[in-house]
């Protein structure tokens, strides 16, 4: 980050989160000499909560497949991370990039790496992530549905591997709290799945390096909490990890207090971070699904301990999965929309295992299934796991008795026909004064015919070390809306910086088929937008209203499975799903020229991110022209017969 950055990151803070950063810099300064401190661990040191055998003998036949298919993979030491393959896993460098090839300092006091910086650390995300300790959560899962000691044996020596190369306060793994605080439920689920074999408890509990890495982790998160406008998903993860391991690592004098600090933290910041419809506020559809599940590992693992949780925090994570519930597409796919950098809290499932099935499974086995859900086949590893620490929790709140199509907290309505989904986005820009993991998309639409992205969110791709590809990725022209003036509707100060929001207003949501609103992030013009779906028929009706003519560009954005041929103002659209040729025809406003872009890099057009660090080519088209005070842009999508599918 250059030195503007931190002057605009600067003016988004109050008074009171500039007083605690600049009492958290004292301290790390202080901190040069905390990693030679030694922790005082108590003598009765049991790990107790346990799956029985019944829990194991759940999981579905399918669920154990997938999962040692992966875990297989990994014992050969391949894996993907962020669409980079590596083979190298079997005895990993912690500290190396593969993307470029670059490697972190690992003997370097971890407060002075500027691990920002990819010419200086490589890309720390590639680093990070196998630190997460997640693939371990996978080979521990493996050996309890198998007994087989060759997976405990390849847990053991990674972490052992990993306490070596990583001692307190040394590297970069001892930077960024939302990094400790997953490594924790990694920690604590590995213990937990590995109860059966016999070297457990000496690779845990009568281990001194294990234990002393488990107080300082918890000792960081106490000193070092995400704060002010940076209290989003990172303080979930720390308060969730943190809680997990002082309730299940319940070893050391300090457990106690940083437990109850931590589920104090975790019920005020998941209601925090939560609209009272249930979505999650940052408008970022893969955190929703982050959040969700370290507010779920975190309370039951209280739970399970004998803790009391309060009510409220059941409450918000109940909310979150009704949510859920009502926002899925007919092959149970939320919306795409903001930042998405595939962050999950627990893993224990193989790679084909639905994350979103997955937690509306354990939603039914918690709340309670409600009648309008989609169905789920049920069965997999997490969810059997979720419920031996608690089932049926009781929240005294009334359930949607319906499926919800409008939050009009969070500005997000679905409508929908048959098999036709459409998200309309009237919500906020994003979450607090920096609106991190806001994407500049104001009015935007996604639209799906039986679970296939037609109009697509683009998604995200990457976060650091490529400015251009981030820039598009999250750009007004990157979304399925109109750009004025060649300028995004909300104004960047940088990465995971929006220095001037957009304030959009939902006019209408009131029917299933009808939606409408304005933004103001083109004052003194308004962008005003209207949809309605009536049948196999969408209709898009843009409008600009005040302001002087002005350059305008209308963009629609298609998946990736999407075949497109466009002949004047009309394209035709086709597509495949289970074998069955499908195809739609879109009308395109004629008052502007159209052009079709794929696959462009100067400057980017055309792409579609499926996840972080993948991008692959897809359809765009731009339709470019003047805006003039009352001008009016009409589309229509139309899906041709026989596309019809019967409603969820």
């Amino acid at each position: 980050m250059d030195p503007s950055w931190y002057l605009r990151r600067l003016s988004r803070m109050g008074p009171a989160e500039i007083a605690g950063r600049v009492t958290d810099v004292v301290r790390k300064r202080q901190w040069r000499g905390v990693a030679g401190e030694k922790p005082a661990w108590l003598p009765d040191r049991r790990f107790v909560t346990v799956p029985g055998e019944d829990v194991l003998a759940a999981v579905s036949g399918e669920a154990v497949k997938d999962l040692l298919v992966t875990a297989d993979r990994l014992m050969d030491g391949r894996a993907e991370y962020f669409g980079v393959e590596r083979d190298d896993l079997v005895a990993p460098d912690w500290s190396y990039d593969p993307k470029t090839g670059r490697r972190a300092p690992s003997d370097v006091y971890s407060f002075d790496i500027p691990y920002r910086n990819e010419d200086a650390v490589g890309d720390i995300k590639q680093i990070w992530e196998p630190s997460r300790h997640q693939h371990l959560t996978v080979l521990a899962a493996a050996y309890a549905l198998t007994g087989e000691d060759r997976y405990a044996e390849r847990v053991a020596a990674h972490l052992k591997s990993w306490w070596a190369a990583n001692p307190p306060m040394r590297g970069v793994h001892w930077v960024s709290g939302i990094e400790l605080g997953i490594r924790l439920l990694s920690w604590v689920w590995v213990r937990r799945l590995l109860d059966g074999w016999a070297q457990a408890p000496s690779l845990f509990e009568d281990n001194p390096v294990a234990l002393g890495q488990i107080w300082h982790h918890q000792r960081w998160l106490a000193a070092f909490p995400s704060r002010g406008s940076s209290a989003n998903n990172h303080v979930i993860a720390e308060d969730a990890g943190q809680l997990a391991a002082a309730c299940a690592f319940a070893w050391f004098p300090e457990s106690a207090a940083w437990r109850d600090t931590a589920l104090a933290s975790l019920d005020k910041m998941l209601r925090h971070n939560t609209f009272d419809s249930g979505l999650n506020r940052e408008l970022a559809t893969e955190y929703h699904g982050l959040v969700l599940e370290l507010g779920l590992a975190g309370a039951l693992e209280a739970k399970a301990a004998g803790v009391a949780v309060p009510e409220s925090t059941w409450l918000v994570l109940l909310r979150m999965t009704d949510a859920l519930a009502s926002i899925v597409d007919n092959r149970l796919r939320p919306p795409r929309q903001g930042d998405a950098d595939d962050g999950f809290g627990l893993i224990v499932d193989g790679e084909d295992t639905g994350r979103w099935t997955s937690l509306l499974d354990t939603g039914s086995v918690l709340f309670g299934r409600l009648d309008w859900w989609p169905e789920t086949p049920g069965g997999d590893i997490r969810t059997q796991l979720f419920s031996a620490l608690a089932k049926d929790i009781r929240v005294g709140a009334r359930r949607p008795v319906r499926r919800r199509d409008d939050f009009a907290d969070a500005g997000m309505t679905i409508l929908r026909d048959g098999g036709i989904w459409c998200r309309c986005d009237g919500g906020p820009h994003g979450f607090l004064s920096i609106a991190a993991h806001a994407h500049a998309d104001a009015l935007s639409v996604e639209v799906r015919h039986d679970g296939v992205d037609i109009l697509a969110d683009p998604g995200t791709y990457c976060y650091h070390g490529e400015p251009k590809w981030r820039s598009y990725f999250r750009s007004t022209a990157g979304h399925n809306t109109l750009e004025l003036s060649r300028a995004d509707q909300s104004v960047s100060g940088g990465p995971f910086l929006w220095t001037k929001h957009a304030v959009t207003t939902v006019i209408a949501a009131g029917t299933p088929s009808r939606w409408s609103a304005e933004h103001d992030g083109y004052a003194p013009s308004v962008h005003r937008r209207s949809v309605e779906l009536e049948g196999t028929g969408l209709r898009i009706l843009d409008e600009v209203r005040g302001g002087e003519a002005q350059h305008c560009r209308l963009a629609f954005h298609f998946g990736p499975l999407v075949e497109v041929s466009l002949s004047g103002g009309t394209a035709t659209l086709s597509w495949t799903v289970d074998g069955e040729a499908r195809t739609a025809s879109f009308e395109l406003p004629p008052e502007l020229g159209w052009s079709a872009h794929r696959g462009e890099t100067t400057p980017p057009m055309g792409w579609y991110s499926a996840g972080f660090g993948r991008r692959e080519p897809s359809w765009t088209l731009l339709g470019s022209g003047t805006a003039v005070d009352g001008a009016t842009f009409t589309s229509v999508l139309t899906f041709e017969p026989g596309n019809e599918d019967p409603p969820l």
